[in-house]
């Protein structure tokens, strides 16, 4: 299989067309020609295919469905990031180290789905300054740096989906809530009447069925959780199926999460639905799960790309990243803290507490 590059020359001047988020298409930098995305090849019919499990844990899916890219792996953070093959130098997106070994290729299950960048880069730019704008005890100058620094980059991020059929015995307890009316006496020698709660539990036994459809797991080491996770909701019924033109002057990460990790994950993205489903099938007020037994067929899996725009910044020999959702322009990142602010707002908040114990103590505070 050969390394793909991800480039499309232009049939008119011959320089690299890229793919537009405003147009939906491919336009060319320098003269402005514009191409559309092809549509042929299995995809013809716009339906994305899911792959068997199964079959890509033994090692046994089709060679249609292997690529190789050419890959150069971050020395400081470990981002695998893919680079055409005339790109020699290049900062990494995530931390903005310098990278300069290529590390060869890498051989991974192709994507199945790419969602498009819909924003633009001038459009992400303004959501991340307009974010950072709002973080309070912020250094003034990294809004402004950030503001007039380099271009973001277009990061697509690898993730699985999967798909899973579970049906699941369980045996639990139902609580029903009732009261019972008692009298005692109270500190001032008075009886009084209360009523306490108390919870009648009765077994019960039952089996709750659910389909999951595109459960999805991030398939990157790179980027905390914490930050892709709040980028989410995902619309992922506009995924596209699978088209390089899409990649086209943006950059793509490896994945390196293990397609059976990212299945465990998955897993526990279910069993807490299943629990929540088995809780609501016992009904009553209250309910114990005491044993469950799951047993999960016809599972399929897809690799697929989620667009981001990625600011990586050093500022003041720190770095700070910024990762826009390059639907939405959800905003999510590393805030750093201005020391003269918080100090500042640190003596405010005692001048005020001693103001106040001032008037309370002369009794100005009441008088007024």
């Amino acid at each position: 299989m050969s390394v793909e590059d991800h480039r499309f020359p232009c049939e008119t001047c011959g320089s690299d067309l890229r793919y537009q988020p405003d147009a939906g298409k491919l336009v060319c930098d320098h003269c402005g020609a514009e191409a559309e995305i092809s549509g042929g090849g299995p995809w013809a019919k716009g339906t994305i295919a899911e792959l068997d499990l199964q079959a890509a844990l033994a090692d046994a899916l089709p060679e249609a469905e292997i690529e190789e890219t050419r890959t150069r792996t971050c020395p400081n953070c470990g981002a695998i990031v893919e680079f055409d093959a005339a790109t020699h130098a290049q900062e990494c997106p995530f931390c903005a180290t310098p990278i300069v070994t290529d590390t060869g290729t890498h051989r991974h299950i192709k994507p199945k789905g790419v969602l498009p960048f819909l924003l633009s880069e001038a459009e992400a730019r303004k959501a991340m300054t307009d974010w950072l704008g709002k973080l309070w005890f912020a250094p003034n100058g990294l809004q402004d740096y950030a503001r007039k620094g380099r271009r973001l980059d277009g990061i697509y991020v690898p993730y699985w989906t999967y798909d899973a059929q579970t049906r699941t015995q369980y045996r639990g307890q139902r609580g029903t809530v009732y009261y019972e009316t008692r009298r005692r006496q109270n500190s001032d020698g008075e009886m009084k009447t209360i009523r306490v709660q108390k919870v009648r539990w009765r077994g019960v036994t039952g089996q709750v069925a659910r389909f999951f459809d595109d459960v999805l797991v991030l398939a990157s080491n790179t980027l905390p959780k914490r930050y892709t996770d709040r980028l989410a909701p995902w619309d992922l019924s506009a995924l596209e199926p699978y088209q390089p033109e899409y990649l086209a002057g943006f950059r793509a990460e490896a994945y390196q999460v293990p397609l059976e990790a990212g299945f465990a994950e998955a897993r526990q993205i279910m069993d807490k639905t299943i629990r929540r489903d088995i809780k609501f099938d016992i009904g009553g007020d209250r309910q114990r799960i005491d044993k469950l037994e799951t047993t999960v067929s016809a599972v399929t899996f897809k690799h697929i790309l989620l667009p981001v725009w990625m600011a990586a910044y050093k500022y003041q020999g720190k770095s700070f990243r910024f990762v826009v959702n390059a639907r939405t322009g959800a905003v999510e990142g590393e805030r750093p803290w201005s020391i003269w602010k918080l100090s500042l707002a640190a003596l405010v908040a005692a001048i005020l507490a001693a103001g106040l114990g001032y008037l309370v103590a002369t009794g100005q505070l009441n008088a007024g």
